[in-house]
């Protein structure tokens, strides 16, 4: 699957129609973003069932605020519209295939029972 570009217009559908989303957040003047972009590419066309998507900073400003994000290159993953992975700076071909597979092994029936008792104590 083709890396698609997030915007405010599609961001929540993208999360939400689709089990897996990997975010890399990126601006045009940013080297380890230029840097990181063919890995980004590569490893996405070894998961042809997780969604890759890019989001430029510069020109979906608000949605990067959002996230919190201050500095890039930033990447998320996202697993049944929860973040599963967070992680500044770009990562090594290796490792970001590592992340995307354990992504992918994730328990989520135990990550969602996780979050249904927190919001149960801070209740």
């Amino acid at each position: 699957m083709a890396t698609i570009e997030l915007t405010k217009e599609n961001f929540s559908a993208t999360i939400e129609n689709n089990d897996v989303v990997v975010v890399d957040f990126w601006a045009p003047w940013c080297g380890p973003c230029r840097m990181f972009a063919p890995t980004f590419e590569a490893v996405a066309e070894q998961y042809p069932n997780v969604v890759f998507a890019k989001l430029n900073t510069e020109d979906q400003q608000e949605l990067a605020a959002s996230f919190n994000i201050r500095s890039i290159p930033p990447l998320m993953v996202f697993r049944q519209q929860v973040i599963i992975f967070t992680q500044a700076g770009m990562l090594p071909k290796a490792e970001f295939e590592h992340v995307v597979q354990k992504s992918l092994e994730v328990d989520m029936v135990k990550v969602h029972a996780e979050i249904a008792a927190q919001d149960t104590q801070s209740a």
